[in-house]
């Protein structure tokens, strides 16, 4: 479900690379489609984000500035306003630099954001997880052209003084 997940998301930098060439650089617009067209979808969801908005509000009050309102709220705004910065830096980014920089960018993102909840929430790190780090920071090697650079640096000789 992830692997589908990333080829999609790859697949979505292609075709919004092609819509920036044809029709220029835009990345507020796109960051507004993107979130606006599938609002209506919620409505199929309304029922269970009714229940959420009752559990919500019966969480513990904590007091801001005065006013009394429920943590999970507070939780949530949190989430969202982090959300918008990250998710306005991807679609600044896309404007920026090649689909494939962005989809390398994204999951490098995601990876490390995986392994602070495996440090966060003290599970632990298992073969699995180990062999997609080395896929991970394999794949970005050979992205940036790592490894031969790394030979280049360390098979030079040391330069003598010329006196």
């Amino acid at each position: 479900m992830l692997l589908f997940a990333m080829l999609m998301s790859a697949r979505l930098g292609i075709f919004q690379e092609t819509l920036y060439k044809t029709y220029g650089k835009h990345p507020r617009e796109a960051m507004f489609y993107s979130h606006a067209l599938p609002l209506p979808g919620f409505l199929l969801l309304l029922p269970d984000l009714w229940n959420k908005i009752i559990l919500f509000s019966a969480s513990e009050l904590i007091v801001v500035w005065g006013l009394s309102i429920p943590k999970m709220y507070l939780y949530m705004l949190g989430n969202a306003v982090t959300q918008y910065i990250c998710i306005r830096g991807v679609f600044i980014l896309t404007t920026e630099c090649p689909s494939l920089v962005v989809t390398l960018v994204i999951t490098l993102r995601k990876f490390l954001s995986l392994l602070f909840s495996i440090y966060y929430f003290q599970n632990p790190f298992t073969m699995q997880h180990w062999l997609g780090t080395v896929l991970v920071f394999g794949g970005t090697a050979i992205f940036v052209d790592l490894f031969p650079k790394f030979m280049e640096y360390f098979s030079e000789t040391p330069k003598s003084k010329v006196e």
